[in-house]
């Protein structure tokens, strides 16, 4: 574990996996940290050297308050990415990570050898985003966590596996509301939507079934139709892919990456 300093932010990394395994950095949506990835690396560590980092503001990675882009997300893991040693990496990414990984496909593809972009979306509406981002500056996080839990995780997942559910509830609320927002910012400015074009890469695009913040229709579909070539797996999972259906994610990832 390590941490990497940016302008206005500390970033906290983790490295483990095989040493000299093909590259894959994990990324984490808004509202979670690195933990998200807990129920799948049992099943990557002997295929990949695995790099994960709390996104600016979230888990150990502590940030300046403000608005965030994605631009400056994607520079962030590029430093860590450097201060890894690591060069050219694929990326998987879930909600907020596919979005900055998108934007890297895009501003360093000599960087991104490939991308899985896991529950996620090139447009989101602006205006719902920035109603979420003024409630979470003037109220804290307890007033959004029944709406985000609610496109985190199941139902089914919640009454099958309580204890997690709770947890990633008590991690949402007690999170740092300023990192959040400026998350929120991030997603609620973003500029994928017809931009993705241009990604060159050998794509992955994993919507979940039970997915309602970012299902294919209107959000898978506009990515698979704009990124040349993109390939498409459909898992059954809400929002929270990597702890709802961890064996289903993992045998996505591998062929792909594998492949």
């Amino acid at each position: 574990m390590a941490y990497t300093d940016v302008p206005g932010a500390r970033l906290y990394w983790k490295r483990e996996g095989r040493d000299h395994g093909r590259p894959l950095v994990l990324l984490n949506s808004i509202g979670t940290d690195m933990d998200l990835w807990d129920p799948v690396l049992p099943l990557l560590r002997d295929h990949f050297a695995l790099l994960r980092m709390d996104t600016r503001g979230h888990g150990a990675s502590c940030a300046d308050p403000g608005d965030f882009t994605l631009p400056m997300l994607a520079s962030d893991v590029l430093a860590v990415t450097r201060d890894a040693g690591i060069e050219r990496f694929s990326l998987a990414g879930v909600s907020l990570g596919g979005m900055i990984g998108m934007e890297l496909a895009l501003t360093s593809p000599l960087q991104i050898d490939r991308l899985a972009l896991i529950c996620t979306s090139a447009t989101m509406d602006p205006a719902a985003w920035n109603d979420r981002v003024a409630k979470v500056r003037g109220e804290g996080m307890a007033a959004i966590a029944d709406l985000a839990m609610g496109r985190f995780l199941s139902p089914t997942f919640g009454e099958a596996e309580p204890g997690l559910y709770e947890t990633v509830r008590r991690q949402l609320v007690t999170m740092d509301p300023h990192g959040y927002a400026g998350c929120g910012a991030a997603i609620r400015d973003m500029d994928l939507g017809q931009r993705i074009a241009a990604i060159a890469c050998p794509t992955l695009v994993v919507t979940g079934t039970r997915d309602t913040s970012t299902p294919l229709e209107g959000h898978g579909e506009h990515m698979l139709a704009r990124i040349p070539g993109a390939a498409h797996t459909v898992i059954e999972a809400a929002h929270l892919a990597p702890l709802e259906a961890p064996g289903a994610l993992a045998e996505a990832l591998i062929s792909f990456l594998e492949s």
